[in-house]
């Protein structure tokens, strides 16, 4: 039996955050462990030999964000390489931009009818507004209905069928909301005050959050191997709640990804970064990760991605599924972990949410203000 004074489980960000802040604004020890073979959770990114370009392993992680502190706080690990994303859609075989915006509008349709449905846009909803789908769908105006409809099964149903296994409607609507018609020339996927990519790679940011000698590492270490053996003051879980009560309760669904990467003998594959393919194939989205950070080479490297089913096991949580019956399975959970002393539940598997990055990051500094609260 081993007595220490925090330990934290999960090296995603959740967990980096906490052990950062732990070790340099309480001088406390950590030790930070992780099943994995590597730091970083799903920003986990890797340098590929033989042609130079930076990996995103699980797929494309662009940060973004509004909030000054969030985004000060990351610079204090990293320089960053400035990065709008602009993404490309497959409608009707014609590479477009995403969001569905006015530049779409025109690329899809004849100048005619795009002119009349911009116009109508405009005048019901105003310039630089973002309309959620399902929102845009119960408009009376015949017009708009025809658009709605037109962009609700030429790239959100399709594409959310794949990704989710499920239709739009029964999808909690902060998530459908996340790719909304923007009425707007602005191609940009995010129009967030900061964006940008650590200019090191994800990985190297980590790293430097890790770089203290209060922190302990361990890699390929599962909690359920060692918590019998190691008892900590404070226990920060970042996994899945449902897996830390054993299921207890029934197993909350994940959707995963399957990532088919591939190194191709061309200097570039496609225009952008990603490439959505809501009604063509099995997979959803082509990602090439060099143009990420803009880097050089005669060959470039893809990776496709396979939505599935999670599978304890198998594969990885990627996406928690959330609509009423799920978020009352999770409440099962939540009412369990208010049980526990000194343990905390954080994170998209802890707190079972969608996050994005820096809501996931100021979700930890939130927290962290939490701790240094009890230690006074």
């Amino acid at each position: 039996m081993k007595k220490i004074k925090n330990l934290i489980v999960g090296c995603g960000l959740s967990g980096l955050v906490l052990a950062e802040r732990i070790a340099s604004q309480l001088k406390e020890n950590v030790l930070i462990i992780d099943r994995r073979s590597h730091i970083g959770g799903n920003v986990f990114d890797y340098k590929d030999i033989k042609t130079g370009i930076t990996i995103h392993k699980y797929g494309p992680h662009v940060f973004h964000t509004d909030m000054k502190h969030v985004w000060d706080y990351l610079s204090n690990f990293t320089q960053w390489h400035f990065f709008h994303l602009e993404t490309q859609v497959v409608i009707e075989g014609i590479k477009t931009a995403l969001p569905f915006n006015l530049n779409t509008l025109r690329d899809v349709f004849c100048p005619s009818l795009a002119e009349r449905l911009e116009q109508k846009l405009i005048e019901t909803y105003g310039f630089g507004t973002k309309i959620p789908i399902l929102k845009l769908k119960e408009n009376g105006d015949n017009d708009l209905r025809f658009l709605a409809e037109y962009i609700y099964n030429n790239v959100f149903a399709g594409y959310t069928g794949k990704q989710w296994g499920l239709r739009p409607e029964e999808i909690d609507p902060e998530v459908t909301a996340r790719v909304p018609v923007y009425i707007s020339r602005d191609n940009g996927y995010f129009q967030d005050k900061y964006q940008g990519i650590p200019l090191k790679g994800y990985t190297g940011m980590c790293k430097k959050m890790l770089d203290n000698p209060l922190i302990e590492l361990k890699l390929n270490t599962d909690f359920a191997d060692i918590k019998n053996e190691i008892f900590p003051e404070r226990l920060i879980f970042s996994g899945a709640i449902d897996e830390f009560f054993e299921y207890k309760y029934g197993e909350l669904p994940y959707r995963s990804l399957r990532f088919d990467i591939r190194t191709e003998n061309i200097e570039y594959y496609q225009k952008t970064a990603v490439t959505n393919y809501p009604n063509n194939y099995d997979f959803t989205r082509i990602c090439e990760h060099k143009h990420f950070l803009n880097e050089k080479s005669n060959k470039t490297v893809i990776s496709v991605e396979y939505p599935q089913p999670f599978e304890i096991g198998k594969n990885e949580r990627c996406y928690p599924i959330n609509n009423p019956q799920t978020q009352k399975l999770y409440q099962q959970y939540q009412k369990e972990a208010r049980k526990l002393k000194n343990v905390y539940f954080i994170g998209r598997l802890g707190d079972y949410k969608y996050y994005n990055m820096d809501i996931c990051i100021n979700r930890a500094l939130e927290f962290f203000k939490t701790i240094k609260g009890e230690n006074k």
